[in-house]
């Protein structure tokens, strides 16, 4: 058993319900010793009395009191009977045992038993042990007065030792009963603790290794099953949180392909000949707004991540966002139109412009691959929210597709040439809702996508 250095108290749950166990049986044996051995030395206090006073109820039977003198008969037993027994006629001594001797404690004692009448025990020590003296009055012939008593006497060592003997053999098996109660139930705590430190290993095991396994699978106690479903909880909570790590990292892998890709083909495009200074300067610019494009999709992301996420305040004009997105595109090969359709003035939604950014790009980027010639962006007003329709006339979403449009890693079509990892879509539906919105697949009209997102209006 493990102990803390201060004292002797156990460290282990096991060790703490065993002390628990062996206290608490040491208290009641404690008090069934007592009780028992209380009850044995009374047990043996009135078999002692009993004896003296069946002998003193044989011996004044021998008692003669019809005459004015009293007389001993003589019986076959009589040296049997007049052993450690006195008779008084009154105060006066008539006869008592052969070995006594007068100024004994023993005869002093008979002699105040008999000056007090009546029938009454005493007790007394003499050469370190107890003697136990009790007096029978033996009554004259017509039972009006006492005629005689006979004292007898008896020596308690027996009962004393037997008493001592019961005593040690009590508390021996008290301390036997200890140890099994020790051990017994260490045994039984250790085995009803077994399932627990499996769990608790399994718990370990499968938190490291992001395993999907679950303790409300098997049949447990009750106390057990409970724990097993806070361990689940605890494990889901785990799980979601390297999932969110997981998600965060491909998101940032994802949304910064692009301007790496930027950056890596301008300096390819600038190092294959002397440049002029012109086209020095233009590729600086282009190297330096992928850069900070890179910074401003991490400190999106990662703020988007955090427990406030998407509570950021501030409102953002939706129209530069939009047009500034078209800018970034290849009018050569798709061509994208930006319409404000609102006639309430500026239209503004409730989300800072970063955030906004990082909706609408992922759509625009999935509408870009698919496109045959044109993206339209749209905005307008509707009760308490802004609308932005991101529109291709490409082949369109499957209708078989549709349900898993939005999970991550999910492609309609892995081979179809068109580049992506299924994360752009997840991201833009997750940032939007972290804001107080939707992004959803709207109806598709004669052909093509059309990506529909709901933000609160600023």
């Amino acid at each position: 058993m493990r102990l803390l250095r201060a004292g002797a108290r156990p460290t282990t749950l096991r060790g703490r319900l065993s002390l628990l166990a062996v206290a608490t049986a040491a208290f009641v044996m404690a008090v069934f010793t007592i009780v028992f051995n209380a009850f044995v030395q009374q047990h043996l206090a009135r078999q002692a009395d009993d004896q003296l006073r069946a002998r003193a109820s044989a011996i004044a039977a021998t008692v003669d009191t019809s005459g004015p003198v009293l007389r001993v008969l003589e019986t076959p037993q009589e040296d049997l009977l007049d052993t450690n027994a006195w008779i008084y006629q009154g105060t006066s001594l008539v006869e008592q045992p052969p070995a006594a001797r007068a100024d004994s404690p023993a005869t002093r004692a008979a002699a105040r038993l008999a000056a007090q009448g009546g029938a009454q025990c005493t007790t007394t020590s003499h050469d370190a042990a107890d003697i136990r003296l009790c007096a029978r009055p033996v009554p004259s012939p017509d039972g009006r007065e006492r005629a005689a008593t006979v004292v007898t006497a008896l020596d308690l060592t027996p009962y004393r030792a037997s008493g001592d003997t019961l005593l040690m053999a009590s508390l021996a098996l008290d301390a036997v009963m200890l140890l099994c109660t020790y051990a017994v139930t260490r045994l039984a705590i250790g085995r009803a603790l077994r399932p627990v430190r499996t769990m608790t290993d399994q718990a370990a095991q499968w938190s490291a290794t992001a395993s999907e396994e679950r303790f409300s699978g098997v049949p447990r106690p009750a106390e057990l099953a409970r724990l097993g479903a806070s361990l689940d909880a605890f494990l889901d909570r785990i799980r979601a949180a390297l999932r969110h790590e997981q998600q965060l990292t491909s998101e940032l892998s994802h949304e910064l392909r692009n301007p790496l890709a930027t950056i890596v083909a301008e300096l390819d495009w600038w190092q294959a000949r002397p440049r002029s200074e012109n086209e020095t300067v233009t590729v600086q610019r282009a190297i330096g707004d992928a850069a900070r494009t890179m910074r401003t999709i991490c400190d999106t992301l990662l703020a988007e991540a955090r427990e406030d996420a998407g509570r950021s305040p501030g409102t953002t004009a939706v129209l530069p966002v939009l047009n500034a997105l078209a800018d970034r595109t290849d009018p050569d090969i798709v061509s994208v139109r930006v319409v404000i359709a609102d006639e309430g003035g500026e239209l503004t939604a409730g989300v800072p412009a970063a955030v906004l950014d990082r909706i609408v790009s992922p759509l625009l980027d999935n509408a870009l691959r698919y496109a045959a010639t044109a993206v339209d962006l749209r905005a307008f007003r509707e009760p308490g929210c802004v609308r932005i329709e991101v529109g291709d006339d490409g082949p369109g979403v499957p209708e078989c597709f549709r349900a898993h449009l939005f999970q991550p890693g999910r492609r309609a079509d892995p081979g179809d040439g068109h580049d992506g990892a299924g994360l752009g879509l997840p991201l833009a539906r997750r940032l939007a809702r972290s804001a107080g919105g939707e992004a959803e697949l709207g109806e598709q009209g004669g052909g093509g996508a059309v990506f529909v997102v709901r933000l609160p209006a600023g």
